[in-house]
């Protein structure tokens, strides 16, 4: 369902103004603004002190005789005196986390995989294939055994895992994205973000029972900064009546404020960005 999803937003959203484009001669395989920091990270992303160890020496033993008196009350008033201050330990700077995705920096179209190991710590990367209609596609999953942090990445160029293709939003991620698109946003939180009403296509039982936005119409959230294009899936509420969805079907163009696609009450539930 995830994979149809991603066909039907690329079809619909990120595919308006790009005939002839890369992104339509490629679609049949599957494959800035300033960025907001987070600089917490989990104590698991790091080494502790705690866990470097050294051998613990053996115990030399205590020479005796007369000879070695005055040694040992030397000693001894050694271990009386007050120890020496010892120098404060030099915290290291955490690594930077990204909350909010730009068409820039890591996120550019010339972005690689290296870059975002470089820069996210290799641990939390994860490269892999999907196989999307047949076909290999090369994809970087950004912390992916964190679903709030998860980011998944695909690549032009999976040889050189290089040249972003599309960036993908969905699940549980807190990612957000241009122009302040987040899951769980509203039709009427979309609205205000685009600055105006813009369309959809309704529900489609066979790609997830999502509804596609297939135009801005013209909105904020039609160019983004960065040149990437934008593409948002939305979920009809699970309490919305069966009858209300199946009412909207995907072979017919909404308004956004079109009552009916308002009553059942659709959320974000994947945003895709594209070059």
């Amino acid at each position: 369902m995830h994979r149809r999803l991603i066909e039907a937003v690329l079809i619909a959203g990120l595919a308006l103004g790009t005939a002839g484009s890369p992104w339509a001669q490629q679609r049949q395989a599957k494959p800035g603004p300033a960025l907001q920091y987070d600089p917490s990270l989990d104590a698991n992303d790091q080494l502790a002190p705690s866990q470097v160890t050294q051998p613990i020496p053996a115990a030399v033993p205590t020479p005796t005789g007369p000879g070695h008196a005055t040694a040992r009350a030397a000693k001894h008033a050694a271990s009386d005196a007050p120890a020496a201050p010892r120098e404060a330990t030099r915290k290291q700077p955490r690594p930077a986390i990204f909350r909010d995705v730009a068409c820039s920096g890591p996120f550019a179209k010339d972005s690689s995989n290296l870059k975002l190991a470089m820069l996210f710590d290799s641990r939390n990367v994860t490269y892999t294939d999907i196989d999307f209609n047949g076909s290999k596609v090369g994809a970087s999953i950004l912390f992916p055994k964190d679903p709030k942090r998860r980011l998944e990445i695909w690549w032009s160029n999976s040889t050189n895992r290089s040249g972003i293709y599309l960036i993908l939003i969905n699940g549980q991620s807190t990612w957000g994205a241009p122009g302040g698109m987040r899951l769980g946003l509203t039709l009427a939180e979309l609205e205000k973000l685009n600055h105006k009403p813009f369309k959809l296509k309704g529900f489609d039982k066979d790609k997830g029972n999502a509804a596609t936005v297939s135009d801005w119409d013209g909105g904020a959230l039609a160019t983004l900064a960065g040149g990437c294009k934008s593409g948002v899936s939305l979920q009809a509420d699970p309490k919305a009546p069966a009858d209300a969805v199946t009412a909207l079907p995907a072979d017919h163009e909404y308004s956004s404020s079109d009552p009916a696609l308002r009553a059942v009450n659709p959320t974000v539930s994947e945003i895709l960005l594209g070059y």
